[in-house]
Parts: structure tokens; sequence; C-alpha cells
């Protein structure tokens, strides 16, 4: 895998289950002497004597005193998730028992491990490419359905097997032309030239499909900010109690009164929005506090991913409407043209000939068409081309490094149509090579690698 880096001879522990109290908690410890280390403090049963992937009830003892009762997991190498020897131990959920088992476990020769230190382990013993690696870290950080289907899918190995078939066949030209090399004096073709132009079309193909897809990745693993903005009194706070199905922001009839971005999440679809509901924008305010709020509008504005202009159809005039949009397109954002208040026409005068705009019609507080707003929302980030079952790059040095390996396809294919010399085209190869080896970790080094891991949480 990374041949240059050298697997640990020690035996590493931590809590795998989350901090605090639960019902239950799980001490891991991987290495050599992982079972050795349990069974020293497991009088109940000589777990040297028993199978791989065998459960032990009995307790915990450290100096004849009881800890607590456990159940004993033992996982013998290579079956395991390291590739190492692996015990866990299964205890009652009190942080006071966590903390006891591991210093117990520790005082017979463990160490306490590093951020993602057994999921780096199993990288280097072979368990899992880099990509798969970081697919875990990316399934326990997912927080939509979406995020846990793209990197459930990425760790089961569908990013890595598009990787390893294009490796292995640009290895195959690669060799072909090596070995015409050796045999330049004869002037013969062992690569044939027609089918490796076939070949770079397709990796053309998948490599601009791959980087296509990080800006739908880059939505269903971080989610899309929402900026909803507008006039003072359009409705914008009762829009985001509406979208949030909860009174969260405060509600008046008194122009001005959001002085603040107010923030909250929502799941839409498994895609995660954070909505902001900002200050009402309007130019001749003398009040300071509501000043800076409207400046902090302007900055959400610029920040936001997607922009809803949200106003009030009984007030809203051509003009206003049409300096507004003028205003989101210039921050080349996408945006939803929303009027609001439908459920007052006819008390009211409509002022705006709206015919020429694609406005979608609601009313905030009777939650009228609030669905429709947030498939639009989804559509316009979406754009119909969700399908988790597919590779979709969501991690940003997957994407800089495919960057690369399409700029060296397209400088092998330059080669091909410019005939140059076999070993400068096998030079072309082997870069392109190297760029994949990196994203797949069969080339790597440890600060790569401590990098990528310290991210992971302690115990994975």
């Amino acid at each position: 895998m990374a041949n240059h880096i050298a697997a640990w001879d020690d035996t590493i522990v931590a809590l795998a289950t989350a901090t605090g109290i639960g019902a239950i908690a799980v001490v891991r410890l991987s290495g050599n002497t992982a079972i050795d280390i349990v069974n020293e403090l497991f009088p109940s049963k000589n777990l040297l004597d028993q199978k791989s992937h065998t459960l032990h009830v009995g307790y915990i003892k450290q100096d004849g005193k009881d800890i607590d009762e456990v159940v004993v997991s033992i996982f013998k190498s290579p079956a395991s998730y390291t590739g190492e020897d692996v015990v866990e131990i299964s205890s009652h959920g009190s942080p006071f028992i966590q903390q006891q088992i591991i210093q117990a476990c520790i005082s017979k020769g463990a160490r306490l491990a590093k951020a993602g230190e057994f999921t780096k382990r199993a990288f280097l013993n072979g368990k899992l490419d880099l990509t798969q690696a970081e697919a875990v870290a990316d399934i326990i950080a997912s927080n939509t359905s979406a995020s846990q289907k793209t990197a459930l899918h990425n760790m089961r190995g569908g990013f890595s097997e598009i990787l390893k078939t294009l490796r292995e066949k640009l290895l195959s030209f690669s060799a072909l032309i090596e070995l015409e090399l050796d045999f330049s004096q004869e002037d013969v073709e062992f690569a044939n030239r027609k089918k490796f132009y076939k070949l770079i079309d397709e990796a053309d193909k998948v490599t601009t499909n791959l980087l296509q897809s990080f800006s739908l990745g880059n939505v269903i693993k971080n989610g899309v900010s929402v900026a909803i903005i507008g006039k003072p009194n359009a409705g914008k706070s009762t829009l985001l109690n509406a979208l949030l199905n909860e009174n969260r922001a405060i509600v008046s009839e008194i122009a001005g009164t959001t002085r603040d971005t107010v923030e909250e999440t929502i799941n839409i679809d498994g895609i995660l929005f954070r909505l902001i509901d900002t200050a009402g924008i309007r130019e001749n305010s003398t009040d300071v506090i509501e000043l800076i709020g409207i400046e902090k509008t302007r900055e959400k504005i610029s920040q936001s991913d997607e922009v809803i202009y949200l106003f009030d159809v009984n007030t809203e005039t051509n003009d206003d409407i049409e300096t507004a949009q003028k205003l989101i397109e210039k921050s080349n954002k996408n945006f939803i043209l929303v009027g609001n208040k439908t459920d007052l026409l006819g008390k009211g005068k409509t002022k705006a000939n709206l015919s020429n705009y694609n406005i979608l019609y609601i009313s905030a507080k009777e939650h009228l068409h609030i669905d429709e707003l947030k498939k639009q929302l989804v559509n316009k980030v979406v754009q119909g081309n969700i399908n988790t079952e597919n590779t979709i790059i969501t991690n940003t040095r997957h994407y800089e490094a495919l960057q690369e390996v399409h700029k060296s396809i397209k400088d092998i294919r330059a080669g091909l149509d410019n005939n140059i010399p076999g070993d400068l085209l096998a030079l072309d190869i082997r870069r392109c090579l190297q760029y994949i080896s990196e994203i797949t970790g069969d080339i790597t080094n440890e600060h790569v690698l401590d990098y990528i891991f310290s991210k992971f949480c302690i115990g994975k």
C-alpha cells in the first residue's frame, strides 16, 4: 500500500464510543499484544485459547478488584478492522468506568491512540485504500441521508474501483511502450495506438464526470446556505418559521424587528440547508443598530449559495423587484423570487405587474406553497443530478488530484496527436499514474497521512 511507511509494533487503546454517560461504552485495543493485555485483566477465561470473532462475558479486574462486568470481543489478525489483533471491551457507560478500563490497559503496556490511528493502521495494513479510509470519516460526520449514502458508496470502494480500473489500463499501455523502447532499434510497435486513443477518450470522460460531480458533492457534504432577504416586514421571519415548522424567529408587525441574522438548519430531501433570516433592507433607515443589521445582510448575500428574495405582493413595485434582481444577479447567486402574503390579496392594492418575472407565490403565515418552495430550493442546487449510487466527489484533496489526472490525460492525448517519442509519452503516463496513486494512497507520505487522519475522532 504505502511501502515506505512501516506499521507499528505497539498496541493502542481508546474509547470507541462517544464520551459521556450512556447505556454501554466500548473500549478498543489494536496491536500484537492486544489479546495478551486484556487477558491479564480478564480472569474469567483464558482469551489466548479463544477463537476469533467470539464474545466472552466476565469481569475486568485490576489488582484483584472488580472494575465492571463486561463483554469482550476478539478479532484476530488479519480478519479485523485494522488487520491486527483487535479486542473490544463493552462495559457499562459510566465515564468513570471507561477511564478505569483504559488506564488498566495502559498499565499493562498499551498506549492511548491518536486521532484516527485505528483507521490509519487499517490503511497501512492494506485493509482499506486512502479513499475508503477518508470515507470512514465522512460517514461518521454524515448528517443527511444523501451524505450517508455517498460516503457509504465510497467506503465500499465505488470511487476506488474506478481509479483501480483506470490505473490498470494505463499501466498495461505504459509497460508496452516501455517494451517498445527496449526494442527501439527494431522499429516495432507493441502498444496499439488506436486502442490507446480509445482508452484516453474513456479516461477523459470518466475524470470529467468525476470533476463535475464535485459541486454536487460539496452540497451533499457541507450543505447549502440560503439567505432570506427583502424589505422590512416582508415576512422573512414568518417564512423561516414556516420552513422550520416551528417558531424560531420573532415575528412582529413592526418593521425592522429583525436586527441581526438568525441562522437555522433544515434537512430537505437529504440535503442540509442553512437558512439565514436577515435584517430588512431599506436605504433610509436612521437606526444605527438596524443599519448594522442591513450591512450584515449584504455580507450574508455574498457568503450564501442561494438567495430567496421575499416581498409583499400587496406593496412591492416593479422597480423594487427589478432593483433586487439586479443586486442578486450581480452577486452571481442562485435566487428565487418569492411573493408573500397572497392571503391578503384583494384587501390591499397590488402595485406591481409581475407577469414578466418567474415568481413563486406563497403565504408564509398560512403555510401556502411552502412545500413548493422547498422543492425549488433543492432543484436550484441539485438540478436533477443527485444519485448517491453513482460516485460523487466530496473531498477537496481528491478533486485537486483529479484535476492533475485530467490535465495529464490531456497531455497524453496531445502527445499521441503529435506522435511524440515513446520515452516522452511514457513520462506523461507515469505522471498521470502518480496522481491516481496519490488519491488512493499507493504513493503518499507521513505528513499527508497525519493531516488526513488527524481529522478523525480518537477511537476510530
